[in-house]
């Protein structure tokens, strides 16, 4: 089960239960932003939801998958510009601290992807493009529809890097009706930004048009008294284009361009030794990556009832950074990116029914090329190093719901795929590796009663290999990495649909497990030298109280660990897999008047992640508490709101083999306007 809530429009609660072909949905939401006349003080029953994250429209209550779902007028009310706010509305998701802004590697039930392997356990799909490395894994969130996040192993429809989950993100279509959306926001520490999204038809019924936009600015919070400055400042400007045309009643065309800019100083980055948020540095830093993506998306439905869909991508992402690491006023030590990253991908699906069974099959291409400058300044010299690796993907897969009568149902898929990667470093001849995988999931589901239904599903899930380009040629390549999941659970609701729950229990074995090793200093590495295993418990509620009172809250336990990992000398069998806390979770209590006014208060907490494998370094455990009030009148929404009140410090100390301390963001108090036409 997942529960979301935000402290705007909207508060839906969605039960969902991974298994055969059948999951519960509770569908109704309670909606806050109607006029003062209606009585906001209970749930009102609403259309069931329908998701598409299963590449296919579907009724949430009819989808084979644990599956989050955050709409996107509950990210507007949250003031969420980017991934990072989605932990504290769901479980079983966090991101890696890196302190850089469109660098977000993620971490979903206990499993994570170091930054060198330029690739991702989680797969970021927009739109139907698929984002597959933590290097511009994150999103501005503009004019988004909705937020659908699945957990566990999804390689079996989104291939290589879904072998923890997907994120994927639907943005609003323009229509026939005008929209219009304008918010800007004030806080401390410089904050100010301004979002909107506007669309309207070109011509009814044909052509329509949106945009979408959004500049943040905050500053700076490091102190840096060797320059008297702040540092740590932060710049975003990101945009959405978007073209319809709808030639027919049975075909849909989309066009979008968007484009995301960050502009910031150096990362939030400072030493272990010195005093928190006040460095020395002599040493210019900047963030000046660029994210673009250039999409043609078609639909067309037969007479026949078969549904054909098309999606063309191309999407780049610069990485250009420097960043001091002795924070000191000499340049003794600095890193620096330049990297390129080019790719274009093509996926072709048909779906229709035979029978009482639904079906899905479909074709999945893409080319990646990355151009890889990497910068190192030791007090010995300047090293640089290049290196060019490109990547080919082909794949077929299928994707099958049967009942199979009375409560039972299944669901099975498949796919097939084959990917291939060349690898040349200047000096050196070239290299080249392929594999080819076949990732299997089948789920069944047992409807025990109206309130009440158990399910169990099994799933295998990979994540691609590669080269390493910055290591010694011995430690050159290395393979993919490989899931096996099982997981079963209850959900259901009580006391006439006010209580809602769900729990699921979790076991992931995790062979040829890529993990980061270091060589010389500044040599740092993958291999294939370890193997894990990921068990876990997610706990999620949501109870109405009387009289516009609602409580939210979600507990997820996980213990992800080493079983086996010789680094040298050193045996971290056993030890926690970095990043990953044992508990996580969120509370939110919120009071809705019947004429407008609201109040919330929310906490999101998560115990201690370690930063290595030798489990040597940490980020404590933390929880904070954020508190929002306003009133929402017919058109406009005003909310003062306070995140992390007691101002409280969760740093990550010991970044880098102890090198670097990550900053955590202070306290932000702040004034949020919102227009709806």
């Amino acid at each position: 089960m997942d529960i979301f809530a935000g402290p705007g429009r909207r508060l839906g609660v969605v039960i969902l239960v991974a298994a055969g072909g059948c999951s519960i949905l509770l569908p109704w939401r309670a909606t806050w932003a109607q006029p003062a006349s209606v009585d906001r003080s209970g749930p009102a029953a609403l259309a069931p939801i329908v998701v598409s994250a299963q590449k296919r429209d579907q009724l949430l209550q009819d989808v084979p998958a644990a599956i989050a779902v955050i709409s996107g007028d509950d990210l507007q009310a949250e003031g969420a510009q980017g991934l990072d706010a989605l932990p504290g509305m769901m479980t079983g998701l966090g991101f890696q601290p890196m302190g850089q802004s469109g660098l977000m590697p993620p971490v979903m039930r206990g499993l994570s992807a170091n930054v060198t392997s330029f690739s991702s356990s989680v797969a970021l799909v927009v739109d139907g493009v698929p984002t597959l490395r933590a290097q511009g894994f994150d999103d501005p969130l503009l004019g988004v529809e909705q937020v659908e996040v699945l957990k566990g192993p999804q390689s079996t429809l989104y291939g290589r890097n879904a072998e923890a989950g997907v994120i994927s993100i639907q943005t609003r279509k323009p229509g026939n009706e005008p929209y219009a959306m304008v918010s800007g926001n004030l806080g401390n520490h410089g904050r100010r930004g301004l979002q909107f999204d506007v669309s309207t038809p070109v011509s009814e019924d044909s052509l329509y048009i949106g945009v979408a936009g959004g500049v943040t600015r905050q500053d700076g919070f490091i102190d840096n008294t060797y320059r008297d400055e702040e540092l740590g400042g932060q710049l975003r400007r990101s945009g959405r284009l978007v073209l319809r045309w709808t030639p027919g009643v049975r075909t849909d065309v989309v066009l979008r361009h968007t484009r995301a800019d960050y502009d910031d100083d150096a990362s939030l980055w400072g030493s272990p030794s010195a005093p928190r948020a006040e460095v020395r540095s002599g040493t210019d830093g900047w963030n000046r990556s660029r994210a673009r993506t250039l999409s043609l998306d078609v639909a067309h439905e037969f007479e026949s009832g078969l549904r054909l869909r098309a999606i063309s991508a191309r999407n780049t992402y610069k990485d250009d950074l420097q960043q001091d690491t002795d924070f000191m006023p000499a340049d003794m030590m600095h890193i620096g990116r330049d990297h390129d990253f080019k790719g274009v991908s093509q996926e072709l699906r048909l779906e229709g029914t035979a029978g009482e069974a639904s079906w899905l099959a479909g074709l999945y291409l893409d080319r990646d090329t990355q151009d890889l400058r990497f910068a190192q300044k030791t007090p010995m010299a300047l090293v640089r190093t290049e290196a060019r690796q490109k990547s080919r993907t082909s794949a077929l897969f299928t994707h099958w719901t049967v009942p199979l009568g009375g409560a039972w149902s299944v669901t099975a898929g498949g796919r097939i795929e084959h990917s291939s990667v060349d690898f040349d470093l200047p000096g050196e001849s070239g290299q080249s590796r392929g594999w080819t995988r076949f990732s299997p999931k089948l789920a069944v589901h047992y409807a025990w009663r109206p309130q009440t239904a158990f399910y169990a599903s099994v799933s295998e899930g990979y994540r691609a290999g590669g080269f390493n380009a910055f290591a010694p040629a011995a430690y050159r390549d290395y393979d993919p990495e490989k899931v096996l999941a099982f997981e079963m659970g209850a959900k259901g609701h009580a006391f006439d649909e006010r209580l809602q729950y769900g729990a699921s229990l979790y076991y992931m074995t995790i062979r040829q497990m890529q993990v980061q090793q270091m060589g010389l200093p500044g040599q740092v590495f993958m291999t294939n030298a370890a193997s894990g295993r990921s068990l876990g418990a997610e706990f999620d509620m949501s109870l109405w109280l009387d009289r516009g009172w609602q409580l939210q809250a979600g507990l997820a336990f996980n213990q992800s660990r080493f079983r086996r990992f010789q680094d040298g000398t050193a045996d971290y069998g056993g030890n926690r897999n970095p990043f990953s806390p044992q508990l996580s979770g969120y509370a939110g209590l919120r009071y809705q008047s019947a004429g407008g006014w609201y109040a919330q208060a929310r906490v999101q907490g998560a115990g201690k992640v370690y930063l290595d494998a030798a489990n040597d370094y940490r980020r404590a455990g933390f929880g904070i508490v954020n508190l929002s009030a306003g009133y929402q009148f017919d058109t406009v929404d005003a909310t003062l709101y306070v995140n992390n009140v007691a101002d409280r410090t969760y740093d990550a100390i010991g970044f880098l083999n102890g090198l670097v301390t990550i900053y955590s963001p202070p306290r932000e108090v702040g004034l949020r306007l919102t227009w709806r036409m």
